[in-house]
């Protein structure tokens, strides 16, 4: 299975200027993607909930989410959706930091989502791997979002030194999730990982999965 992705532009990292970074509610962000890994949410819940405001908040700070503004001030996330719905759970009033990578001149939300889309900043396939969806199908919350247990086994690989991490490639989980999935995995879900691990950490050390970013050769 292929991904039916436009042409992506890598996502600007941050300036490394403090001073650049916006404070922003996670209620008022909404989500580039349907679906999440909920097996990497409760993990990151876990970690949270460890940490006391202070610890929250200079981690946050070293992790600004990437941001695209409308022109009607309406803020668009295109990175860091498991961590920031992770701390949303755990609390709805719970701030974020940002930096812009894109202002937009156009404000109505269809218009943003298909300025986004030419730019391969959104992903429109469902937790079924089903798509690509209309950009408008997308929630307008990150709690909206939903799970995609093929995301959450890719999570689990990464953890695992399997998959390197490609931080600047849109939805570089996602596309090894839609290349397991074509493969033949056990059953499994996000709350039970175990029945598809031996076989899909054979699948991505393989050399079928070398064309994808961030194999590892074994």
């Amino acid at each position: 299975m292929a991904l039916r992705l436009p042409p992506f532009q890598p996502l600007p990292p941050p300036s490394g200027s403090a001073g650049d970074l916006l404070e922003v509610p996670l209620q008022a962000l909404q989500p580039t993607q349907l679906c999440v890994g909920m097996a990497e949410i409760r993990s990151r819940q876990l970690d949270f909930a460890n940490d006391d405001p202070k610890q929250r908040r200079r981690y946050l700070k070293r992790k600004p989410t990437p941001l695209v503004r409308s022109a009607a001030g309406e803020l668009w996330m295109v990175d860091r959706h498991h961590r920031l719905r992770a701390l949303l759970e755990l609390d709805p009033n719970a701030m974020a930091f940002g930096y812009v990578v894109l202002e937009l001149a156009v404000a109505e939300r269809h218009a943003v989502l298909e300025q986004l889309h030419q730019r391969g900043w959104l992903y429109l396939y469902d937790g079924r791997g089903l798509g690509p969806l209309h950009p408008m199908a997308l929630p307008t919350s990150l709690s909206g979002t939903h799970d995609d247990p093929y995301r959450s086994l890719v999570w689990k690989l990464k953890r695992e030194g399997l998959v390197e991490a490609a931080p600047l490639i849109p939805f570089h989980e996602f596309r090894w999730g839609a290349w397991l999935r074509s493969r033949n995995l056990p059953h499994f879900s996000s709350d039970r990982l175990e029945p598809a691990l031996p076989a899909a950490r054979a699948l991505v050390r393989s050399q079928a999965a070398s064309h994808l970013a961030g194999w590892i050769p074994s």
